[in-house]
C-alpha cells in the first residue's frame, strides 16, 4: 500500500519478507497485552481462538492510565503550512504502564468553517507502516472533501513503530536493496536457502535494531494508542476514516471500546477472522482479478507489448510471466546510478504497484514496452522503488520494516517453512498464474520472526456501537470485496457500502455516488440505505 506520490491512499504492505517485492500483504489481527490493561503480563494474548469475537476492554479508564489520558498535547508549527504537530505518550507496554513509554508524532489541520466544528476526523492510510501523518498533510488535510474539513479538525498520529513514532529499523540502504531484490520464485534448493536466509537476514536486523518496541507494535495497541489521542483531543467519541489496513485498525477500536464509536468508515476492509495463509492466498486471488482487468484493458491500446485485441487475458498473464522468467535468467539494465538491474523480483513489484490504481496502468503500459521491447527496465524499477518507498538516495523509509513487525505480531506466521510453502503452490498458482508463485513464497517471512505472534484470528462484532459504514470495491487487488463483506456482517452495526469498479479502496476515487454517502455519513451520521452500490 503506498504513497511517494502524494497518494489518496497508502497501499496495503506485504507482509512478505525479502520478496517483499510481491507480496502486499497487509495482514493482521488482534494483539499485544491483556484488553483491561491489567498486569497479567506480557505473554497475555487479547484475541480469542478463530470464531471467537474481541472482547471490549472495561469501560473504566485503570488508574495506571490515567497519566496517559490526562495530558496535555503541545502543539506547534510542523513548517508545513496549516498544519500543528505534537507529540503524545503512551504506554510501551499496556500489561506494564509503568515500565516506559512510546512517544507518537501527532499532527492536525483545525476545522477551517463555516458551520459548527463536529469534533476531531482521524485518518489513517493503512500498510500497516503507512505514515498518517504524511497522509493527512499530504492528501486528506487539503483534499478531502472541503465541507468535511470545514466542520472537523483533521487529525492524525504515526502508529507506534511507523515512521515519527518510534520506527522499527531493520535494514539499511544497500541490505534492503539486496533484499528487495532477493529472488523470491525459487528454482532449487539453493535458491530456496538463499531465500530463507534473507528472511532471516531482514528479521535479525529487526530484532537487532529495534529489540523493545518490536514487540509492543500490534494492532490492538495502535488501538490503544489512538483511544488516549480521542481523549486528549477532548472528543467522547472517535471519528475516523481509515483505509486498507487501517479499517482493520478502525475495527479493532470499535470491538475495543464498542460504547466510544462515533462515525467509524473503513475503506478497503480487512476480514479480521482469516488466517495469515488464507489472507495471502485470497489477496492473491484478489490480484489476479485486478491484473485481469488490466489485461483486457492493455490490449485495447497498440501499445500494449502483451498482446493485441485478439489476445485473451490468461494469454497476456502467460505472456508476462514468460517475461518474468527471462528476467529471472538475465537481469536487464535498469539506469540506475547504484547499479541496480531489473529481476524479477523487482519487476514483479513493479507490476503489483500498478494494479492497485487503474490511472497506473498507462504508466505501466510504458515501462512493459520499455523493458520488453527496449531492454531498459527503468520503468518498472521506479514503479518498484515508489512501492518500497525507496528515494533518490537510495534510503528507504521504515514502511517495510512496520509492515513486518505488525504482521508478524497480529497472526501466526502462514508457513512455518519451505516444506509447507512448496505444498501450498497448488493452490497460490490456481489463485494467480501471474503472481501465485512468488507471493506465497513471500508469505514464509514471519517463521523466522524474532519475536512470538500475540494475535489470532477472531470475529469483531463490536456490540452496541453507532453504525458503521464498511466500504468495498468489487475489483479491488489488495482488499477482496468478500473481506469487506464478511467484516460488515460481522459488525453488529455494520453497513456495507459497495463499489462496482477497480483500484483498492473508494472514497475520493472519482466516483460521486461513494463520496455523497460517505460525506454525508460523516457530517450528518445518516449512513448509507441497506445493500447501496454505485459505480
Amino acid at each position: 500500500m503506498h504513497m511517494r506520490r502524494t497518494p489518496r491512499q497508502a497501499r496495503p504492505l506485504r507482509a512478505g519478507g525479502a520478496l517483499l517485492a510481491a507480496v502486499a500483504l497487509l495482514v493482521s489481527a488482534c494483539s499485544s497485552g491483556s484488553p483491561s490493561g491489567g498486569s497479567s503480563g506480557s505473554s497475555t494474548r487479547t484475541a480469542a481462538p478463530t470464531g471467537a469475537a474481541l472482547t471490549p476492554l472495561p469501560r473504566d479508564t485503570p488508574s495506571a492510565l490515567a497519566p496517559y489520558y490526562g495530558q496535555k498535547l503541545n502543539w506547534r508549527s510542523c513548517g508545513v503550512p496549516g498544519f500543528e504537530c505534537a507529540t503524545m505518550k503512551a504506554p510501551l507496554d499496556y500489561d506494564k504502564p509503568g515500565s516506559g513509554d512510546v512517544r507518537l508524532a501527532v499532527s492536525r489541520a483545525k476545522a477551517t468553517g463555516p458551520g459548527k466544528r463536529l469534533g476531531s476526523l482521524l485518518v489513517n492510510p493503512g500498510g500497516p507502516g503507512g505514515s498518517a501523518v504524511n497522509y493527512l498533510q499530504s492528501y486528506a488535510g487539503i483534499g478531502y472533501p472541503a465541507e468535511v474539513r470545514a466542520r472537523y479538525d483533521m487529525v492524525a498520529v504515526d502508529p507506534r513503530g511507523v515512521a515519527r513514532s518510534e520506527p522499527v529499523e531493520c535494514l539499511n540502504g544497500r541490505a534492503m536493496d539486496a533484499y528487495t531484490q532477493t529472488d523470491t520464485t525459487p528454482d532449487d534448493g539453493r535458491e530456496t536457502d538463499q531465500l530463507v536466509e534473507a528472511f532471516k537476514k531482514f528479521a535479525g536486523g529487526c530484532g537487532a535494531h529495534s529489540p523493545d518496541v518490536l514487540r509492543h507494535v500490534s494492532t490492538v495497541e495502535a488501538a490503544r494508542d489512538m483511544d488516549i489521542l480521542r481523549a486528549v483531543l477532548g472528543d467522547e467519541k472517535l471519528t475516523y476514516v481509515g483505509a486498507s489496513y487501517g479499517t482493520f485498525l478502525g475495527a479493532t477500536y470499535a470491538g475495543l471500546y464498542p460504547d466510544r464509536v462515533g462515525r467509524l468508515v473503513l475503506d478497503g476492509a480487512l476480514d479480521p477472522s482469516l488466517d495469515a495463509r488464507r489472507l495471502n492466498e485470497e489477496q492473491t486471488a484478489g490480484f489476479e482479478t485486478a491484473f485481469q482487468s488490466f489485461a483486457k484493458d492493455c490490449v485495447r491500446h497498440s501499445d500494449c507489448p502483451l498482446g493485441d485485441a485478439g489476445t485473451s487475458p490468461d494469454q497476456v498473464g502467460r505472456n508476462l510471466k514468460a517475461f518474468f522468467r527471462q528476467l529471472d535468467k538475465k537481469p536487464i539494465p535498469a539506469g540506475d546510478p547504484d547499479g541496480r538491474k531489473l529481476g524479477e523480483a523487482l519487476a514483479t513489484t513493479g507490476v503489483i504497484t500498478a494494479m492497485y490504481d487503474e490511472s497506473s496502468w498507462p504508466q505501466l503500459r510504458d515501462a512493459l514496452t520499455s523493458a520488453m521491447r527496449r531492454n531498459d527496465g527503468a520503468g518498472l524499477l521506479a514503479l518498484s522503488d515508489s512501492y518500497y518507498e525507496r528515494d533518490a538516495d537510495g534510503q528507504y523509509a521504515n514502511l517495510m520494516s512496520a509492515n513486518a513487525a505488525v504482521n508478524c505480531l497480529d497472526l501466526p506466521p502462514a508457513f512455518s517453512g519451505p516444506d509447507q510453502v512448496e505444498r501450498s503452490l497448488p493452490a497460490f498458482e490456481k489463485a494467480s498464474p501471474v503472481f501465485g508463485e512468488g507471493l506465497a513464497w513471500a508469505s514464509l517471512n514471519c517463521a523466522y520472526w524474532p519475536v512470538g505472534n500475540t494475535g489470532e484470528p477472531h470475529r469483531i462484532e463490536a456490540k452496541g456501537a453507532a453504525p458503521i459504514l464498511v466500504v468495498g470495491t468489487t475489483r479491488d487487488p489488495a482488499t477482496p470485496y468478500p473481506w469487506a463483506r464478511s467484516l460488515a456482517s460481522q459488525l453488529s452495526s455494520g453497513t456495507l457500502l459497495t463499489y462496482v469498479g477497480d483500484g483498492h479502496t473508494a472514497y475520493g476515487r472519482g466516483s460521486a455516488c461513494i463520496d455523497s454517502a460517505i460525506d454525508r455519513y460523516l457530517l450528518q451520521g445518516v449512513p448509507p440505505e441497506k445493500g447501496k452500490r454505485c459505480s
